[in-house]
């Protein structure tokens, strides 16, 4: 849907004119490569559509900030896979695993130098602004993946603190994508707050909903391993919430699973989606997850445009948050 949508054509059009030259190859053929795993392209979709929100006359404006924020996302997800010691991305091998960390290190710098090129190719009297917003979004995208990785450390997580950790390593970005694009076309302050905050929620709810399919999806059509999480003893909301509510009894066989592997507990998934079943924390998590997709639905009901221009944006959320379980 979202590849064969206008936006997208005139994003992936923009895409083939960028100037990646062909040397030295070790720093330009990773960006390259990276840039051919796409996915949905979201996050520069989002730019467009923030745009043709308020104006629809500026979307080919705003087409280098859709780009910014495409490198950018790539960059992060380029250095995330050398700190998780990632193998794939996208079903391909990751950039450090092709070539090696040291390449993947540089070409991720080389794409966020690229991406404020793009910024500085936007509308002249609109950069002050999107380079305030850009760089404030990129430092919490930082700090949200500071607090992921410090969370693998530690025995308890709070639900507030999850939530604020998806909040700042995913979330913020949608928002920010969003606003760029009402920057482009002019929106007053308070319909850019609106659309951001539209953004975060929506990007909250969507990694809530990516816990839940982890465990409960559809291994057919999730597009991933079902019950990964609970291998590599992540913490999602389902865990988060599992360890708010376990009776002492419990804790000793969920500290017994954690210790655990595939090979030494062929049944560590069933065990452990047995012990949220007990504590009915798929409802729990369903529940949050409702909660801010309802709080970026208003947000987005809140903005003072004609309702016929929130369609498309309306109908994008309801794709991401109704995938097939």
């Amino acid at each position: 849907m979202f590849q064969e949508s206008v936006h997208a054509k005139a994003f992936q059009n923009y895409l083939e004119k960028a100037d990646f030259p062909h040397t030295p190859p070790h720093l330009y053929d990773p960006i390259r490569y990276i840039l051919s795993l796409s996915g949905k392209r979201i996050r520069p979709l989002l730019v467009l559509m923030g745009a043709e929100l308020f104006d629809s006359s500026v979307v080919e404006q705003a087409l280098p900030a859709s780009a910014a924020i495409e490198f950018f996302h790539n960059f992060s997800l380029i250095h995330d896979d050398i700190m998780d010691v990632a193998p794939l991305r996208r079903g391909k091998p990751t950039v450090h695993q092709k070539w090696n960390d040291n390449v993947a290190i540089l070409s991720g710098d080389a794409l966020l130098i690229k991406a404020y090129q793009e910024l500085a190719k936007c509308p002249v009297d609109k950069i002050p602004a999107l380079l305030h917003l850009f760089n404030a979004t990129s430092l919490e995208v930082c700090e949200g993946q500071q607090f992921d990785m410090d969370f693998e450390e530690r025995a308890q997580v709070s639900e507030t603190a999850y939530i604020d950790m998806i909040r700042l390593k995913t979330s913020v970005l949608l928002g920010c994508a969003l606003q760029m694009g009402a920057i482009v076309a002019g929106a007053d302050e308070r319909s850019q707050a609106l659309l951001y905050d539209f953004g975060v929620n929506l990007g909250i709810a969507f990694q809530l909903q990516d816990d839940i399919l982890d465990v409960y999806g559809n291994p057919k059509s999730f597009g991933k391993q079902i019950g990964g999480d609970i291998l590599s003893n992540k913490k999602t909301i389902l865990f988060v919430k599992l360890q708010e509510l376990i009776s002492p009894t419990d804790q000793e066989e969920l500290e017994y699973l954690l210790k655990q592997n595939i090979d030494s507990e062929p049944e560590k998934v069933e065990k452990m989606i047995g012990l949220y079943a007990k504590y009915d924390i798929q409802t729990l998590a369903i529940y949050q997850k409702e909660k801010f997709t309802t709080i970026a639905y208003e947000k987005l009901t809140e903005i003072q445009v004609e309702a016929d221009k929130k369609e498309a944006l309306f109908s994008l959320s309801d794709a991401l948050m109704h995938r097939v379980q």
